[in-house]
């Protein structure tokens, strides 16, 4: 190991030894996401750098600590992305912390989640070991995935030290075309849209109005657009403004006093919530809502009843849990892997839940 691994290892096993907890931090960009936790500052910022970066075989592979604008401008220069277009909420973001959050972007739903890109990763658990888990081949998994464990595990299971990603060649085309429509005709729509061949690749709802984005071959584009109708968008504004989706820039996601922004994740084919303000993402499946954190109980529910559930994603105080309470099964699960691989439980604790 490299003296930057080498002192995080003796960080972690010094912090396993006296029981110590540690707070596992990159840009800081994500701070706000989660319950919050308390303990040493284990900053991953030192462990930095693109390790491999091989286009002809669509696989980058970088330490944790490396800024996520520096993978893209990379990616960028060989005409190459990430196409589940994760959020960067700033410039100082890493590779690790996007990983370790898990969150994906506007083309979740039509190009997968951040934990299909991943191909391998390595950690340092929570006695101070480093581990590999995959490698930087699709095929190369035998029993649990571990790799893609770690993506959205919050640092709950292990210190991120270095990430494989697939990535994939920029799409030759791309149209957005504007809509005027009802949350229930929108939904209905993209359900219709979503059964033909169409080259969808994002979709947007807010007060009326569907953005939905196409990207593939120029002649799939244009025969789409033929199919669906709708306003085209200038690509100067569309992309703005699926940068400012992307990055929660726009003005929904603007907290007034007193509220808490919800991550609602559904069916796509679900009803309305009927929770207020509403901004609708991921062809029907991720819905945005403004309200109060009191209003726990009524959006878990909503939530429940259109068969999946509510995150607090921003503005909560810590009166009520951030994640939805897990199945006793799950639970166990997740509670057997804790102590697998974080046996003291010092990896951000409470970070994810108040029970890890």
């Amino acid at each position: 190991m490299d003296s930057a691994l080498t002192s995080l290892a003796d960080q972690v096993q010094r912090a396993y030894e006296q029981r110590r907890p540690l707070r596992i931090r990159g840009g800081g960009t994500k701070d706000f996401y989660g319950e919050r936790t308390q303990g040493e500052l284990l900053d991953l910022r030192s462990l930095n750098g693109i390790v491999s970066y091989e286009p002809s075989e669509l696989v980058i592979t970088a330490r944790a600590g490396t800024r996520l604008c520096d993978i893209e401008a990379a990616l960028t220069e060989h005409h190459q992305y990430l196409p589940f277009e994760p959020p960067r909420f700033g410039s100082t973001g890493t590779v690790g912390g996007m990983v370790a959050a898990g969150l994906s972007g506007p083309a979740r739903a039509s190009a997968g989640a951040l934990r299909d890109y991943v191909l391998g990763i390595q950690i340092i658990n929570g006695q101070g070991q480093a581990l590999t888990f995959g490698g930087q081949v699709m095929k190369n998994v035998a029993g649990y995935d571990l790799s893609r464990l770690m993506a959205g595990a919050m640092g709950t299971l292990g210190v991120i030290t270095q990430v494989s990603l697939k990535v994939m060649p920029l799409p030759p085309a791309e149209c957005t075309l504007l809509f005027e429509l009802s949350e229930t005709s929108a939904r209905q729509q993209l359900n219709r849209w979503g059964a033909q061949p169409l080259p969808l690749n994002a979709s947007c709802w807010l007060d009326g109005e569907l953005a939905v984005r196409l990207r593939g071959a120029q002649a799939a584009i244009e025969s789409a657009r033929r199919t669906m109708g709708g306003e085209v968008l200038g690509q100067d504004r569309a992309a703005g403004r699926w940068s400012a989706l992307r990055d929660q820039s726009q003005r929904f996601f603007h907290l007034r006093p007193g509220a808490v922004l919800w991550r609602v994740s559904v069916r796509d084919t679900a009803t309305p919530l009927n929770l207020g303000a509403t901004l609708i993402e991921w062809h029907g499946a991720l819905r945005w809502v403004h309200l109060p954190q009191l209003s726990a109980a009524r959006v878990q529910a909503a939530a429940e009843r259109a068969g999946g559930y509510a995150t607090m994603f921003r503005g909560g105080d810590g009166r009520f849990p951030a994640f939805a309470r897990l199945t006793p099964p799950l639970s166990q699960l997740h509670a057997r892997l804790k102590r697998a691989l974080d046996p003291a439980g010092i990896l951000n604790p409470g970070r994810m839940s108040r029970e890890f």
